[in-house]
């Protein structure tokens, strides 16, 4: 108790006599250690650490009921405590109060505690139609207070901001991807990312007009650009076509469709439509199977001039011969 009412006269004398005093600032980065040292002298009589107005230390005797507090060395030349993992509680003004023989001096540091940025609150991942309009939030906690800043990963274009918001009107499918949140102070980094997938309607590759011998293997390919993935269908004229039918095949794989012949006939020849469709809306392109000419030549092999004789060509169902037979 007696240390208790030293400790109060030094500052009471603080207000009505000239006294030495010292001030400091500490950087804490939180969840590290903080070391306070005082120096002391051979004339010291009392000496005490406070905490704004409450005692830490009065000498050897712990006046704190905070655990993490600790005397670490109190002799002739210094008085220092411990605060083990220090949190933003602890910030504030810490005074080393210390009785001289001649007059008071007091060592006063101001501890400020530094945190690293964290992304608290972020938009979640989202799925938006081509038009329509997105914002994403990030916002970020830390000390000093972080910077936080948006932009578009894997994208040469100008789409960012230094914001907590970033506004995109009327999405384009160019501007899906992931985006990144990136926040920032003296200490750190953090960073987190969303994505955002825009739908659209397909839009189908024109077709091409491919041309097939009787008997031989034909193949048509149809390929869409839609998100989500458009689904296919073929039709011949104005009937769908459904797989293994006349011995054709569809097989589809992502965004590409093909339709297979296996053996071309007559029937075969004529005008096949792809359709492409998703909940967006539908695509179509046209395409057209046409004959071509199977020429047989006559001859053998001991009589190279006849090699080059040809004996007929025939294309569908219509034979035509050489005037040379």
């Amino acid at each position: 108790l007696l240390d208790v009412i030293n400790v109060c006269l030094i500052f009471l004398l603080g207000l009505i006599v000239k006294w030495e005093y010292r001030m400091f600032i500490s950087l804490i980065l939180i969840g590290f250690p903080s070391l306070h040292r005082c120096a002391q002298g051979d004339v010291v009589t009392h000496t005490a650490w406070l905490n704004r107005s409450s005692i830490l230390y009065a000498g050897e005797d712990k006046w704190s009921v905070d655990p993490r507090v600790s005397l670490v060395t109190l002799n002739q030349e210094e008085f220092t405590i411990k605060i083990e993992n220090v949190d933003m509680t602890d910030e504030g003004q810490y005074v080393c109060a210390v009785q001289t023989s001649s007059r008071p001096r007091t060592t006063s540091v101001h501890i400020l505690v530094q945190v690293p940025p964290k992304i608290i609150n972020l938009s979640r991942d989202i799925v938006v139609n081509e038009g329509s309009n997105v914002t994403l939030m990030c916002q970020a906690s830390g000390k000093p207070e972080p910077s936080v800043s948006w932009k578009l990963i894997y994208s040469s274009g100008d789409l960012a901001s230094e914001d907590e918001y970033l506004e995109i009107p009327s999405i384009s499918r160019q501007r899906a991807g992931t985006y990144e949140c990136t926040a920032i102070n003296d200490i750190d980094t953090d960073v987190q990312t969303v994505d955002i997938t825009v739908n659209y309607a397909p839009a189908v590759s024109e077709g091409r007009d491919v041309g097939v011998t009787l008997g031989q293997r034909g193949e048509l390919e149809c390929e869409a650009d839609a998100v989500p993935e458009a689904d296919f269908e073929w039709y011949k004229d104005d009937r769908r076509i459904l797989n293994g039918f006349d011995g054709m095949e569809i097989m589809n794989s992502g965004s590409l469709s093909k339709l297979t012949f296996f053996n071309v006939t007559d029937g075969d020849y004529g005008n096949y439509t792809c359709v492409a469709l998703n909940k967006l809306g539908t695509s179509n392109t046209s395409f057209l199977i046409k004959g071509l000419p199977l020429c047989v030549y006559s001859g053998s092999a001991n009589n190279q001039q006849s090699l080059s004789t040809l004996k007929y060509c025939s294309v569908s169902a219509l034979t035509f011969y050489s005037a040379t037979t």
